[in-house]
């Protein structure tokens, strides 16, 4: 019998999809066949599925924790943002629009359907199933067709487990008021509470634990503090990369500018794990380094309106610059195409200018084109002749002369460019950096020793570490108690 759970939360990154991530690695480690799901998900973090499409990043990694393959179904919709009011819409991993806000709200009730189906799909191989809800159950003046939280746990009839983050304060008003608000169906959903993030002795929460049960009713299921190997996951949206300033004082600096519309950012952690890197990511109105020896440009939900506000930031000057003085360039898919002397979009696939003026870097020229690359792929390093593996997310093709220097082949066709001074260079593959061996011969040529050993191996690492914790600070038993027969 198929049992289920959800996780929502008070708010936005409160730590969901980490302790989703950590209780599917501590359901595997007692030997069940656990799956995760996530009916909405909204990120231009994507990852290649196993059976094929487009899935958020960080349902590849509760995947990876459920030592399963990632499927499309684990994340039904999902919802990458193109401009501040519209996103493209990815149904069970394939495109099936776009649409601004409020005409999203009136087609979520559409896809309730194919939610559904992807939930008894996936349930129908697991013994547990772990969901996790999107921004908080308390926006309801969202309810009304919801697929994200309440709305799914009424329908699929999960129970919900609240999760609270402490450390930005309020947590308790927080909890009980989202007790407050919610209707009576939506409230009955509810089985207990999680606070995350805790900081100091856990001791000193007990009156609000007191608090909280006085208000609402609500069993705490644990109180969980901040869990340090969470930090070698990859994260789950920008929200996270505003944090991130970077990683050591000294060593290689590797300068990345934060695109407004960044996507597939996860391709730098391995970078941003080495020890002799020091990995920057410029906010919007800084300048790019100019001790940097390597920028990298990295993925774009919107290449061309990137490519506007790259040179609104006064960075195609820096870029310039850097590049006179002998600095290296690596462009990652979108970055790759703003690399080029054109990229145009003749379809309106971006919804904005039709034709854009590259960096000129590379002579290539990009045409955007309605079919959508989207695979997991067997590479090689053009340049180092050693393996890669990684996955294409990207429209258009590239051509020109640089092209005849490839940097990467591809399932044995060549792809990306390297400039004729060598200095700057492109690819569509995501995951470059992920090759151990790789990373270590482009360090090499700036005369650094790569020494973080395996990335897989330290993030599996992470999960297990995390799962741990977990079953330590709420326990394998406590979780399964609030699980329940899916349908009952």
């Amino acid at each position: 019998m198929t049992r289920a759970l959800m996780l929502q939360g008070t708010g936005s990154d409160v730590g969901k999809t980490v302790l989703v991530a950590g209780f599917c690695r501590l359901a595997a480690n007692h030997g069940l066949r656990v799956r995760p799901f996530k009916p909405q998900n909204m990120s231009n973090n994507a990852a290649v599925a196993d059976d094929g499409g487009e899935i958020g990043r960080a349902q590849w990694l509760q995947a990876l924790a459920c030592r399963t393959p990632a499927s499309v179904h684990m994340n039904p919709v999902l919802l990458k943002p193109q401009s501040e009011t519209g996103s493209q819409i990815v149904v069970q991993g394939k495109v099936a629009g776009h649409a601004r806000g409020r005409d999203y709200q009136q087609l979520k009730p559409k896809l309730l359907a194919a939610v559904l189906e992807s939930f008894a799909i996936v349930s129908a191989e697991a013994d547990l199933v772990l969901v996790e809800g999107a921004g908080s159950p308390g926006e309801i003046n969202l309810r009304a067709g919801d697929i994200a939280n309440m709305g799914f746990a009424t329908a699929a009839k999960v129970p919900v487990v609240l999760v609270g983050d402490i450390d930005r304060g309020g947590v308790i008003a927080s909890l009980v008021g989202t007790h407050t608000i919610l209707p009576d169906e939506d409230r009955a959903m509810i089985v207990g509470y999680l606070i995350n993030k805790f900081r100091g002795d856990v001791s000193l929460f007990d009156d609000g634990i007191s608090a909280i049960a006085k208000f609402t009713g609500w069993p705490c299921l644990g109180v969980i503090p901040w869990l340090a190997p969470a930090a070698r996951l990859p994260a789950e949206d920008s929200v996270a990369l505003e944090r991130l300033v970077q990683t050591t004082a000294g060593g290689l600096k590797i300068a990345v500018p934060m695109l407004s519309r960044i996507a597939n950012f996860d391709d730098f952690d391995p970078l941003k794990a080495e020890p002799g890197v020091n990995l920057v990511f410029v906010r919007p109105d800084e300048r790019l380094p100019e001790d940097a020896r390597l920028v990298i440009l990295p993925g774009s939900k919107s290449t061309i309106a990137d490519l506007a506000d790259f040179r609104r930031q006064g960075w195609d000057r820096d870029l310039l610059a850097h590049h006179r003085r002998g600095g290296h360039i690596i462009g990652i898919c979108g970055g790759y195409q703003m690399l080029g002397r054109q990229v145009s979009d003749p379809h309106g696939l971006e919804g904005g200018e039709s034709v854009a003026i590259g960096l000129g870097l590379l002579d290539i020229e990009t045409e955007l084109a309605p079919e959508k690359t989207v695979r997991n792929i067997d590479a090689r390093s053009a340049e180092h002749d050693v393996a890669l593996s990684g996955y294409e997310i990207h429209l258009g093709m590239s051509r020109g002369n640089d092209c005849a220097r490839p940097m990467t082949i591809l399932d044995g066709r060549p792809d990306g460019a390297i400039s004729t001074d060598g200095l700057v260079s492109g690819t569509y593959l995501h995951g470059l950096f992920d090759s151990d061996i790789y990373r270590e011969r482009l360090l090499a040529g700036f005369g650094v020793s790569g020494g973080a050993g395996s990335h897989r191996g330290e993030v599996d690492a992470a999960l297990d570490a995390i799962a741990a914790d977990l079953d330590r600070l709420v326990g394998f038993d406590r979780l399964m108690q609030a699980a329940s027969p899916i349908g009952h």
